[in-house]
């Protein structure tokens, strides 16, 4: 029978204060049950390619890690073995049990302890988790050795080979491994667990609206300490605001070396309900009980929400969405995949501020902390398992309905995701293989409300999710319409502009538009070719909403990426490989409404952006991009025009539509836009005519997200090279030298060639404790100094 709990007012300080110490640990809560330890630190790293006959000397390294640091353009990505290994010392293995749990490993990956081989893992985009216990010695020195292997491998999916791959996938030790340890009986891990439907920790809300939400809590234990026990369930619901709820279970007995799956009614008066524009996420805590006795505990974060595909649409908590979107890699520059958490949250604000809701996992599940910054942030997740363009053999398949059941186990109690693409990217599927991807999700997920995503239009997919490019101009997909079947266009804005007779062969150049007339464009390629970016993007996004059963799109994309079988960056991204803008962000930003509310730090609100470099190569003809009812634009103190949007037929369908001002004197006059709403001034840009290069502008690139004192963090830190009042100087291409003064150092490159006005540099830093000190300098300019100190967090994590 369950029993529920509601908080009296009197304890809402005490237990907000709980709530805050849990949402604040940067580790799994810990006690002497159990604990989760960051195990990334202090391993002895060799590598060996595979045309090579010996490995490399060992070096300390910390995790996460690529095997080898790639230049920017990424010709000869290193494939071949890593060994990675590491010593410790544990103890009372007689009444504990020692797990590690790796986040990813790239790609296949074996491991030994103590000499002794445990498991071989195939894939590297999913977690795994290995029992340490009967190999350990207690009181002494223990080693662990992972060797790993990243070479062309069919049967592991992506499977393609790497050179005529539409991404890298890199290699190494790359997201985070954590030792765990706790007592006999223990709660298991939802993705190790061989039963249908998996283990862990599951919660489910059937029922939700303002008043009430209803639904479950699931936990397998199991019991590895020799004797019956009798165990129930204890949760705690806590939410931002300190509101608490108790949930307790029934009593179930648990044999010797069995499980038992614990399961108790979830009821939520007043839910504080999650959706896009208020995340809200009450802390879980999970406590295995026996008598008065705790065995074991668990916490996460969830949230309460309701989301529904029908015929009508997509609706979260009742109220419809078009879902603004955008896809994503998860590469950074020189590092390849090895992230840290930090950096992806900060790439979860960048792809929130930019003006979408919504995420397409481009083509692989992405790290566990990008899961994370989604839910708190309000970014809906499309969840994609690893494939492009290629289906293998009998052991392929398996091991993708294996990456189907980890990625939905992983995954399934983030509110972020709403659709479960369980569909190889652009591959020639079976329909056994259809049918069976399909099935998994409704034996891991019963409960009628998880939907599945296919590129391909077959019938036991809920959501169908081709490219733009899969159809014909003009319409491409806005008159499809299969019975109740909706579409989303998973991918649009570039390859339609790039190559439009290529159809999926995209080694193949012929039909391509000049150079200056596609999506894929660098930063540095000069105004004209960026306003044409942002032009195709903004006329594909208003084609789109054209579309009859369309419930939203998916850009293609938000950032640069490599490619293996391409010897350039793939510049669609609407930023840089370094997260920079280019005048495409800002359109998107235009199209959220200046008064939708997002979590702090995206940048939200009223805004208006000048598309122009305001130099002497200048267009007339400026766009100015805005969410404002009018903008009004001015050369120095002079009103050269007040107008409303550009409502053609061309942007009928867009909710803010492009300015468009004629006949503007660039290069002569500081240019200033002003946005209004309602006739009050709402929002202000200026772009500068700038002068001569003279001096160094310095920042980093935070986005709210402190730098982690404890562990390795990435950031970027960007040099605009301005003139002497400060304005950015467009065309600058200085080399610029970075130093750093504490514990970082610069990745890649330095000297790096100013782009745009701006080089930006990649700075690792193992932790911070201590001010680190950022240098740049530039021939014949003034240079700059950056201190920065330890930052509190601005974010819960």
């Amino acid at each position: 029978m369950k029993r529920y709990f509601k908080n009296s007012p009197r304890e809402i300080v005490l237990l907000f204060a709980i709530a805050l110490f849990f949402a604040g640990c940067n580790e799994a809560n810990e006690n002497i049950y159990r604990s989760t330890t960051n195990f990334g630190n202090g391993w002895q790293f060799s590598r060996k390619a595979a045309s090579d006959t010996t490995f490399t000397e060992w070096e300390t390294i910390n995790l996460p890690h690529t095997m080898r640091l790639e230049p920017l353009v990424v010709n000869d990505q290193f494939q071949g073995l890593g060994h990675y290994t590491k010593t410790f010392s544990v103890s009372d293995t007689a009444n504990r049990k020692f797990f590690f749990y790796f986040e990813g490993v790239m790609q296949v990956a074996t491991l030994f302890i103590n000499n002794e081989k445990v498991l071989t893992h195939s894939g590297g985009y999913l977690p795994f988790t290995v029992d340490a216990t009967p190999q350990l010695r207690p009181d002494t020195v223990n080693q662990i050795d992972v060797w790993v292997d990243n070479t062309d491998n069919a049967q592991v999916p992506p499977g393609k080979a790497l050179a005529d791959l539409d991404f890298n996938y890199y290699g190494g030790i790359y997201r985070n491994v954590y030792l765990i340890t706790t007592g006999k009986i223990f709660i298991t891990d939802a993705v190790a667990a061989d039963e249908v439907a998996g283990g862990g920790v599951l919660v489910h809300f059937d029922e939700v609206s303002a008043e009430q939400a209803q639904g479950m809590l699931r936990v397998q234990a199991k019991n590895e300490s020799g004797s019956t026990e009798k165990v129930r369930l204890l949760a705690t619901l806590i939410s931002s605001d300190g509101q608490i709820f108790y949930f307790r279970s029934d009593e179930a007995l648990v044999q010797p070396d069995s499980t038992v799956t614990l399961q108790q009614e979830l009821v939520v008066d007043d839910p504080q309900l999650w959706s896009p524009q208020q995340p809200q996420l009450y802390r879980l805590l999970v406590e295995l009980m026996a008598g008065e006795r705790l065995l074991d505990s668990t916490s996460l974060n969830i949230g309460i929400r309701k989301i529904e595909l029908n015929e009508n649409g997509f609706f979260v908590n009742g109220e419809k969405h078009f879902l603004r979107g955008t896809n994503r890699h998860q590469e950074y520059p020189f590092v390849g995949y090895a992230l840290s958490d930090e950096a992806q949250w900060r790439d979860a604000v960048k792809i929130k501020s930019a003006g979408f809701d919504f995420v397409r996992l481009s083509h692989y599940p992405h790290a566990e902390a990008f899961m994370d910054a989604c839910d708190a942030l309000g970014l809906l997740v499309m969840d994609c398992i690893p494939g492009w363009q290629f289906f293998g053999d009998s052991v392929f398949i398996q091991n993708s309905y294996q990456d189907c059941r980890d990625m939905i186990r992983r995954d399934r109690n983030h509110a972020c995701v709403a659709f479960w693409e369980l569909s190889l990217n652009e591959s020639p599927m079976t329909n056994e293989y259809m049918q069976t991807v399909n099935e998994i999700l409704d034996q891991e997920l019963p409960f009628g409300d998880s939907y599945s995503a296919g590129w391909t239009d077959y019938p036991a997919y809920d959501l169908f999710i081709p490219a733009r490019q899969h159809a014909q101009p003009p319409d491409y997909w806005n008159f499809y319409k299969n019975g109740n079947r909706n579409v989303f266009v998973a991918e649009y804005g570039d390859w339609e502009y790039y190559a439009q007779n290529a159809g999926f062969n995209q080694k193949a150049f012929d039909g391509l538009k000049a150079d200056e007339r596609n999506s894929r464009q660098l930063r540095g390629s000069g105004e004209q070719r960026l306003l044409q970016q942002a032009l195709n993007f903004s006329q594909a996004a208003a084609s789109n909403r054209r579309g009859i059963g369309t419930i939203g799109h998916a850009n293609w994309l938000m950032f640069d990426y490599n490619r293996g079988y391409a010897d350039d960056l793939e510049a669609s991204g609407i930023a840089d490989i370094f997260r920079l803008p280019k005048f495409s962000w800002y359109f998107y930003q235009s199209q959220r409404p200046p008064q939708e509310q997002v979590p702090a730090p995206v940048a939200s609100g009223p805004m208006v952006f000048i598309a122009s470099y305001n130099n002497q190569l200048s267009s007339r003809e400026v766009t100015v991009f805005s969410n404002c009812d009018e903008v009004e634009l001015l050369a120095e103190e002079h009103v050269l025009a007040r107008q409303t949007a550009t409502k053609d037929s061309v942007f009928a369908t867009l909710a803010f539509p492009p300015f468009h001002f004629e006949n503007v004197p660039v290069g002569t006059a500081n240019l200033s836009a002003i946005g209004y709403i309602d006739g009050m001034e709402a929002a202000r840009h200026e772009v500068a005519v700038a002068a001569t290069a003279a001096r160094i502008r310095l920042k980093a690139d935070l986005e709210g997200i402190a730098i982690n004192e404890n562990y390795p963090d990435l950031f970027f830190v960007n040099a605009c090279v301005t003139d002497s009042v400060g304005n950015l100087v467009y065309d600058a291409d200085l080399a610029v030298e970075f130093t750093i003064e504490g514990s970082g150092k610069v990745l890649g490159y330095n000297p790096v060639i100013a782009e745009a006005g701006i080089a930006s540099a990649l700075i690792r830093t193992e932790a911070l404790d201590s001010l680190l000190v950022i240098s740049a300098k530039a021939r014949g300019i003034l240079p700059y100094r950056l201190v920065l100190q330890r930052y509190e967090r601005k974010v819960n994590k």
